[in-house]
């Protein structure tokens, strides 16, 4: 296994490579498809440039008529309120699905901000759509995709109801080893490239109660922290604390 770094990309700069090359494709949508309707699939992609750091993929109130696959890089995924305050409410990972949320009423109800360089395949939805008519292997795995938000949101609310601080903390890192480990790459290291700030408003927490954390686990020995970089150094005692008062 290997480090997934920040702004780590599965193509060189300015590179369009096709599903079939792409180091994701056994992870992203098109899984289980036989090549000649991969080339299908691909044939509707739209590979828009890069993203800067900060820049928006989508904005809270827009029209949907795309999903996103993250190719490279990370984002976050906020919510306004009505005093304009964003909250923080997902983090997403190569080859997650940007836009999900809007399906249903065909309005973006989040903005979706990239943490630091990032590439993405843009799936118009109505190209989507058809092709997973003629295709049932991807109408599932889009079905899957939509089941597999919902079990998202179904745990974070239970985790910002009931869990304590460092139930949280030790969750979320949990999570992310987990997501890496899912992508091929190491489920002990890696680099968080949203702030603490994000982290914080993500968890319900103050920025103060996370870097309080951070530094805490640390000294204990459960993790080690250079910069963004992050090595879960006892994750045995990383889950014992996730498992607290469930």
């Amino acid at each position: 296994m290997t480090h997934l770094s920040s702004g780590q990309a599965t193509m060189s700069s300015g590179q369009v490579s096709r599903c079939q090359g792409c180091s994701l494709c056994a992870h992203c949508l098109p899984l289980g498809l036989a090549p000649e309707d991969l080339e299908q699939f691909d044939a509707i992609i739209r590979r828009p440039r890069p993203l800067k750091r900060g820049a928006p993929l989508v904005r809270q109130g827009e029209p949907f008529t795309s999903l996103y696959v993250v190719r490279s890089g990370s984002f976050k995924q906020v919510v306004a309120d009505t005093g304009h305050r964003e909250h923080v409410t997902h983090f997403l990972l190569p080859s997650e699905v940007a836009g999900l949320d809007a399906v249903g009423e065909a309005i973006h109800p989040t903005s979706v901000l990239a943490l630091e360089s990032s590439f993405v395949c843009e799936l118009p939805f109505a190209s989507l759509e058809a092709l997973g008519d003629r295709l049932p292997i991807l109408r599932g795995a889009l079905y899957r995709c939509m089941s597999q938000e919902l079990h998202r949101d179904q745990r974070l609310h239970c985790l910002l109801s009931f869990a304590t601080a460092e139930r949280r903390m030790a969750s979320f890192l949990l999570g992310m080893s987990e997501r890496h480990a899912a992508r091929g790459y190491s489920p002990y290291g890696f680099q968080l490239a949203m702030s603490r700030a994000d982290i914080g408003s993500f968890l319900g927490l103050a920025l103060e109660t996370v870097s309080r954390l951070m530094s805490r686990f640390q000294r204990h020995g459960l993790l080690e922290i250079r910069g963004r970089e992050v090595t879960l150094r006892d994750l045995t005692a990383l889950e014992a604390l996730a498992e607290q008062g469930r």
